[in-house]
């Protein structure tokens, strides 16, 4: 990480610093940092303690070295651990703090904790108290239109003190991370209004950023976006008074466009699902509350069998742009003349949004009906944040934006992201037309795919490796990325695929795998590497998320390195549910989210996601996870390496034992006896082998790539 040196200091939490000795560790510590802790103790006695065979700055070393500094050096290779806890025991029962220096590593952009986890391992082993502290840097990750002298400090949050039984490397984990997301969610860049953000990332970037329109490969600079965008905002405010506006659009220049003009509008885009059934889009115009909605006659040719609104109710690109292009040029122009606070005010564009909402998606409905998923401006700056500042591209880098708008990922990072911090955006509509897409990645250079398993499949068959050259990061989600593809993936184009997770409710990004950091150049060797990939899992947090792991049937905390149920807490976490305030108090509670999946950290602060609670089977009063089952049906049946899925596991009531698992399967020539038989020689319990047996045409699979869990079942019951 850069070394600042700011010139103010915030203290968050003081007032957690025990009245007596404690040994205080920090997530970084640079030596302005150390400077601004020494100063924040209130006088307070203090010994610095450090690792007699870490590196570190030449600024940091030279304090350490000084005559006045009482500092304590302890090697883990030759000092005992009980020769340790006796040095740490005699300065703190003088009520001292020692404050750990931690020696300078390796590190890629919004690590959260800087400290190899073997050192904080052997930290918590002394069984000395322990008090976590979160150094943060906001000018490091600052949005794009935040001016440097607003983040231009260091701030500083105590976390919650650890005594007795409560010192684990697993409780130090926790309560740093809340202490991050209590810096993080205080940020007050995050109550900017979105379409100001946007704005004033259009007008920033306007010259140097364009979007390449994969269709035809016409070029869209975002200066002429952002004056087609505000011409076309005053057509929708005078057509309807309604909060929220439908686009009914794939990716492109017209859903850029209509994005844009509904934030410019002051009103909220709301990107309907167009490969969803009648009943569900009716569903979502009705709990929206929708009367118009922008489309194009092109693409209402293209999706004859979607359930379009009245042609009364349409506003159609193709027909109001042609004639409003001496407006767009108006506009165009005063972009170039004015600041964006000028500009935000002619077009009534706030400055503040706060948690109001700014963007309505609704959930996939895999496991019920669609749910609409409320995300305020707070909401969605901080994930364009907190996904930016890991994969920290650059202004001439570029992203492939094919995923649906209408699904979350496709709504953050290839909208809000590349508008704000001005990353150019090659689009596509479907992400399933694989040579396509890789035509457009070697043409345009792209460093940002991402994408599905069920679409990384397609790469497999259709791409070159000469044409996924340029790819700097391959991010999956929405399912679990199958270790075969991402070994082949590997094997094939020379690059990893970075598993990431997220949900419609935290914006969605909320985890993330990225490349190891390389070598700092001219830096010493030795240096400790943090550690930002580990296949099977989903990566780790990303910046001011917290995390805790509770037992799923009682909610009691557990420990984040034992299995159970996470919650997630930060300001990416949506607001609720529209017009279900039942359903939004299930999931939130004092601002921690439910997320309804299974999983656990390790002791690196990565993520395992070991299942969903809705796809668990309670039988005879086990939890038995239907995506296990159903790897080790994959391989039975030699499924595994297939390109479409073959079998999905669904859990059925049961008079005798509660549930059962029922086996639907696209092959009609499985054989249940021999099944059974295969699966206990593998060592899978009997009580886990699906009961019955029910052939499908195919699988039940939603346009996101995601396995359609409603309708799985419904396919179960049917049968």
């Amino acid at each position: 990480m850069a070394e600042t040196n700011p010139t103010k200091t915030e203290v968050i939490g003081r007032e957690r610093i025990p009245t007596g000795g404690v040994l205080l560790i920090p997530n970084r510590l640079n030596f302005h940092d150390l400077l601004m802790v020494e100063q924040s103790l209130d006088g307070r006695d203090f010994v610095l303690l450090i690792e007699a065979d870490s590196e570190y700055d030449p600024l940091l070393r030279a304090h350490l070295d000084r005559d006045e500094v009482e500092a304590l050096e302890f090697s883990r290779e030759k000092t005992s651990l009980e020769s340790f806890k006796k040095v740490l025991h005699d300065e703190l029962t003088q009520d001292k703090i020692v404050i750990f220096v931690p020696g300078a590593a390796c590190t890629r952009t919004g690590q959260n904790c800087c400290v190899p986890s073997s050192i904080l391992s052997y930290l918590a082993e002394s069984r000395a108290p322990l008090l976590p502290l979160f150094v943060d840097h906001p000018a490091e990750s600052r949005l794009s239109f935040q001016e440097l002298n607003d983040t231009d400090k260091i701030i500083l949050a105590f976390g919650k003190p650890l005594e007795r039984e409560a010192i684990t490397l697993a409780n130090f984990q926790e309560n740093l991370l809340a202490a991050g997301e209590e810096i993080y969610t205080a940020r007050t860049s995050l109550d900017t209004h979105l379409a100001y953000a946007v704005l004033c990332g259009l007008k920033k970037h306007g010259k140097s950023t364009k979007l390449v329109d994969g269709t035809d490969e016409s070029v869209l600079p975002f200066d002429k976006l952002l004056g087609a965008g505000a011409a076309l905002s005053r057509v929708i405010k005078a057509q309807t008074n309604k909060a929220r506006v439908g686009i009914i659009l794939p990716p492109g220049k017209g859903g850029m466009v209509a994005n844009v003009a509904v934030l410019l509008a002051g009103k909220i885009p709301v990107n309907l699902n167009f490969t969803a059934g009648k009943a569900a889009v009716e569903s979502c115009i009705e709990q929206a509350d929708l009367d118009r909605f922008i489309t194009a006659t092109a693409f209402i040719e293209k999706v004859p069998n979607f359930a379009w609104p009245d042609p009364a109710q349409q506003i159609l690109l193709n027909e109001v742009l042609p004639k409003l292009k001496p407006k767009i040029t108006l506009w165009y122009l005063l972009t170039k003349i004015l600041p964006a606070r000028t500009l935000a005010g002619m077009l009534g564009v706030p400055r503040h949004g706060g948690r109001e909402e700014a963007i309505l998606l609704f959930t996939s409905g895999s496991s019920g009906a669609p749910k609409g998923v409320v995300l305020s401006h707070r909401n969605i700056l901080a994930n364009v944040n907190q996904f930016g500042s890991r994969i920290d591209l650059h202004s001439d880098d570029s992203i492939l934006g094919c995923l649906p708008l209408f699904h979350s990922f496709g709504s953050t990072v290839t909208i809000c992201y590349p508008l704000i911090e001005g990353i150019d955006l090659v689009t596509y509509p479907s992400p399933l037309e694989v040579a396509r897409l890789a035509e457009l990645i070697e043409k345009y250079k792209v460093a940002l795919l991402l994408a599905t398993p069920t679409f990384l499949r397609g790469y497999l068959r259709k791409a070159d490796k000469e044409q996924l050259r340029s790819l700097k990061l391959i991010v999956t989600g929405a399912e679990k990325l199958p270790k075969k593809v991402a070994e082949a993936f590997e094997a094939r184009f020379g690059k990893p695929v970075l598993e990431g997770y997220g949900l419609t409710e935290t914006s969605p990004a909320s985890n993330l795998n990225l490349p190891d950091p390389e070598d700092d150049p001219g830096a010493p060797l030795g240096r400790p590497k943090m550690p930002a990939h580990r296949p099977g899992s989903v990566g780790q947090m990303l910046p001011g998320v917290a995390i805790r792991i509770t037992d799923p049937d009682t909610d009691e905390p557990q420990s984040l390195h034992e299995t159970g149920m996470i919650w997630l807490r930060g300001a990416n976490i949506f607001e609720g549910y529209l017009g279900q305030p039942e359903k939004t108090a299930e999931v939130i509670r004092n601002r921690w989210f439910r997320t309804g999946d299974i999983g656990r950290l390790d002791e690196d602060g990565f993520l395992y996601i070991e299942g969903r609670l809705s796809r668990f089977s309670k039988i005879g009063g086990e939890m038995v996870p239907h995506e296990t089952v159903e790897d080790a049906v994959n391989h039975a049946l030699g499924f595994h390496d297939s390109d479409t899925r073959m079998i999905a596991i669904v859990g059925v009531p049961d008079d005798a034992k509660g549930e059962a698992l029922v086996l639907l399967s696209a092959d009609p020539t499985v054989d249940t006896g021999e099944l059974r038989k295969k699966l206990l020689d593998a060592g899978l319990a009997a009580l886990w082998i699906p009961k019955k047996l029910v052939p499908v045409d195919e699988i039940p699979m939603l346009a996101s790539g995601k396995l359609d869990i409603k309708g799985c079942e419904e396919a179960a019951l049917t049968a």
